[in-house]
């Protein structure tokens, strides 16, 4: 079984892995993964398989699709559950989840701090990529993304299962990057400020107030720029990190040096995210979205 530790070798099919690369903080720029890449890493002890399949709509889907079937030797982490604590009057719909019982959680899958984690979804990436998110902003940078998700996996008929992973003990210690969220406050002073950009990642028709379904009120935040986060992937869940750079260019060419992200409540801005590390951006969360600011209207 290859070393994770060293490069996988290039690729030229657009819709396989970005070469593995040799340190934490390429990986932390590169971290796509391929079905070919996740089959040949199965049984290594150093990679932590997460799926984080979840419906909006029917909140107990995902749970009850991963209990069918899932990938051999995943774990399973709701959005609802375990990616977002409990809601409250303002912060929005998904607020973070509390850092030590998050932790917590990590540590009875296995997780150490040299832990690869490799998640999926079968949504283009919505959910686990905010799980990507949340694990670097925990500190943990070898965290990764299954290109093409649970659909790539089972196109290439590799191996499932309904049995679930033994718990066990791991030593997770996270280190929060408390500079990379936001609050409405500090959105509203970045509204103030040249520098600064503020990216509405909902979908067209929702950034421009003509339907809203979860909301209680339409619209966007003032001076917000609409990139819907589903032109990050394509309809299978395919992300070509090559493509990237070029969608964040008029960023770059505009001197942006602070980017703030939102959707409705710092789930699909995490696609965002995603897409504007691979370009080399960083960029901030303000994580309560639309549904927090909304809340104060």
């Amino acid at each position: 079984m290859q070393n994770l530790n060293q490069p996988t070798g290039p690729t030229t099919n657009p819709h396989d892995s970005i070469n593995l690369q040799s340190s934490i903080a390429n990986a932390a720029i590169h971290p796509i993964v391929s079905a070919d890449w996740l089959r040949l890493h199965l049984d290594d002890p150093t990679v932590v398989v997460v799926d984080c399949r979840f419906s909006l709509m029917e909140p107990a889907a995902g749970r009850k699709q991963y209990d069918i079937s899932h990938i051999q030797g995943a774990h399973y982490l709701d959005l609802n559950q375990d990616l977002s604590k409990n809601i409250q009057a303002h912060g929005g719909r998904h607020p973070l989840p509390d850092v030590e019982t998050f932790s917590s959680k990590l540590r009875v899958m296995g997780i150490d701090d040299d832990t690869w984690i490799v998640l999926y979804d079968s949504a283009r990436l919505s959910y686990a990529a905010r799980a990507w998110w949340l694990l670097r902003y925990l500190g943990h940078d070898r965290t990764l993304l299954l290109n093409g998700g649970w659909q790539a996996w089972t196109g290439m008929h590799y191996p499932v299962t309904k049995e679930l992973p033994q718990a066990t003990s791991g030593n997770f210690s996270p280190v929060v990057q408390s500079d990379w969220t936001v609050d409405i406050n500090d959105v509203k002073a970045a509204m103030n400020t040249s520098g600064s950009v503020l990216i509405d990642s909902r979908e067209t028709v929702r950034y421009r107030g003509d339907r809203e379904p979860i909301d209680p009120i339409a619209g966007h935040i003032p001076g917000a720029i609409n990139y819907p986060w589903q032109q990050v992937t394509d309809e299978r869940g395919f992300i070509n990190a090559n493509l990237q750079a070029d969608r964040w260019a008029s960023l770059q060419n505009n001197n942006k040096t602070e980017i703030i992200v939102y959707c409705g409540s710092g789930v699909t801005a995490c696609v965002n995210l995603l897409s504007l590390s691979l370009a080399g951006h960083h960029a901030k969360l303000y994580v309560g979205g639309w549904s927090d600011w909304c809340s104060y209207l």
